[in-house]
């Protein structure tokens, strides 16, 4: 298995409370559980937002098999995570994915 490192930007068209964005972080949170060394040099942050709270990007590490396979898990799990802080793909509309990093084993 690879590890890849995922960045996935988007728009927030809702805002973003900041329970939600509790609740968005803490599911995002658990998309890494080896705490990878890749992440660690990396130095991910997860959730980034710009100073208007109005575009995101979520980084996460996933194993796949493949780069494909790599973004439709990341995908997944923010999406589960967006819908969580009650964002859907109408309030939170996710752009193309970017594999900013790789790891194998």
């Amino acid at each position: 298995m690879t590890t890849y490192v995922v960045t996935l930007p988007g728009t927030l068209l809702d805002k973003l409370t900041p329970a939600a964005r509790a609740v968005l972080l803490r599911e995002l949170s658990p998309a890494d559980p080896r705490h990878t060394a890749l992440g660690e040099a990396e130095d991910l942050d997860r959730l980034s937002l710009d100073e208007e709270n109005s575009t995101f990007v979520i980084r996460l590490e996933v194993q796949a098999a493949t780069s494909g396979e790599a973004e439709l898990e990341a995908r997944r799990i923010a999406e589960r995570a967006l819908r969580s802080a009650g964002l859907d793909e109408q309030a939170a509309p996710m752009g193309p994915a970017a594999i900013s990093g790789i790891d194998t084993e």
